[in-house]
């Protein structure tokens, strides 16, 4: 029986590299706390035009969320039209759809203009039902999209899903043709090609400890001495620590996991995947699941819960199996976490505290966010007009909360017993 093994899937392929350099600079034009997808953004385009960019990462670049992730690229928010329409209003409720549309439309012309290998596949995502109540829901909001983003989503009824996905367990769904997948370990590892090509340096290993104001500069304290730098641009979203308590305090650190399959014949593929499209669901918990780039395996990701990471992986695969029972007795090759992060308002944010630029909580749809908001923060710092409407709202504070997610339990069993209420939950 093949062992599964504990590490991301991804890594196989692109497995995050060191970045080591004998020393530290005693000055730099910008440092950039992170170095995934969110600081590889922001260090190309502040590198290409002559700035001196110093990445601090500390573990490896790309080793957090950026290649750990599910490779959707959805741009997803957390919050519905028409609950963004509720809390804000129409007008910025379509403002903050439309810069969805514009941010994936962005990241597939970037991927083609700087050539970047990372198995994108311009595949289409499909949502499916958990109830049919869901389903009525889920074309009201693809009216909505339509209506007033001009989203274009496809409405699937549950007598034509098999054309979509080989599973009787949905009440029919949409489909958003916009949504493709994409290879997140190689997207970082070509991310950061480009941006050392453009003369950004990175420091992996070396853990920030504080940032002190000096008059209109700032001093990074590090695992490896001080950096003097003319502008911070924090970008640790769900690895924020104490070295970056302003942010830490404002974001919410979730677990997402991922397992991956063995592979699978060619035939049991094509009958459960015909179209190697992305999937979600509808569940407060639901799970997103997609193929492998070549096709070969299936790979189904959700929100831990569970304490325990063999109870964890199990949970996972009980999922799989309650949307494909073909793979009852398919062992698994790959299991996996990290850290997603959600502010209390489940917004991206570009945010500026003490003159420090913060750029996070992506609320787990980072593939297509973190880079777009690494890049405006870099706008920021080059004075360019280059504007977003997540710049307007500021990271709300959550109360009674210093940076360790207590709730999350209680926060999770509610999710649990409201799916479970609602006949969305599973076994």
């Amino acid at each position: 029986m093949p062992e599964t093994m504990d590490r991301p899937f991804w890594w196989d392929a692109a497995e995050p590299q060191p970045a080591e350099y004998e020393s530290l600079p005693k000055t730099i034009d910008v440092a950039i706390i992170g170095g995934g997808y969110t600081g590889m953004g922001a260090a190309l385009p502040l590198a290409r035009a002559g700035r001196q960019v110093a990445v601090i990462e500390r573990d490896r670049p790309g080793d957090g969320a950026s290649s750990r992730n599910g490779g959707i690229t959805s741009g997803n928010l957390r919050l519905s039209f028409a609950q963004l329409v509720s809390k804000f209003g129409m007008d910025k409720a379509k403002a903050f759809y439309a810069e969805g549309v514009t941010a994936r439309a962005d990241l597939y012309a970037f991927i083609k203009a700087e050539k970047l290998d990372c198995d994108y596949q311009d595949v289409g995502r499909f949502s499916g039902a958990m109830t049919p109540g869901d389903f009525d829901g889920l074309r009201r909001s693809a009216d909505l999209l339509h209506r007033h983003v001009g989203i274009e989503t496809e409405v699937i009824q549950r007598a034509d899903q098999f054309a979509e996905i080989g599973s009787e367990l949905y009440h029919g769904g949409t489909r958003r043709p916009d949504i493709g997948g994409l290879h997140p370990g190689k997207l970082h590892r070509e991310l950061r090609r480009v941006a050392e090509a453009a003369g950004a340096k990175l420091y992996g290993g070396t853990a920030v400890i504080d940032i002190q104001r000096v008059g209109a500069e700032f001093d990074v304290k590090t695992s490896r001495g001080t950096i003097r730098a003319k502008h911070v641009i924090v970008a640790t979203n769900g690895y924020s620590d104490k070295g970056v308590p302003w942010l830490r305090k404002r974001v919410v650190p979730v677990i997402s996991e991922m397992i991956a399959t063995q592979p699978l014949s060619p035939n049991l593929m094509q009958t459960l995947m015909p179209k190697r499209q992305m999937h979600s669901e509808t569940a407060a918990l639901g799970h997103y699941y997609r193929p492998s780039p070549d096709g070969t395996r299936l790979l189904l990701g959700g929100r831990r819960y569970h304490n325990d990471p063999g109870a964890a992986r199990e949970r996972l695969r009980a999922a799989l199996v309650s949307i494909f029972p073909e793979v009852a007795d398919t062992e698994l090759s790959h299991h996996w976490f990290g850290f997603v992060a959600f502010p209390m308002d489940q917004l991206p944010k570009l945010d500026i505290h003490d003159g420090i630029i913060y750029a996070a909580g992506f609320c787990g749809s980072g593939v297509v966010w973190a880079r777009w908001m690494g890049a405006k923060a870099a706008s920021l710092v080059l004075g360019l007009e280059d504007k977003t409407v997540f710049a307007e709202d500021r990271f709300p504070t959550i109360p009674l909360y210093n940076g360790t997610p207590w709730f999350l339990p209680l926060m999770m069993n509610f999710y649990r017993l409201k799916d479970n209420l609602s006949g969305k939950g599973r076994k």
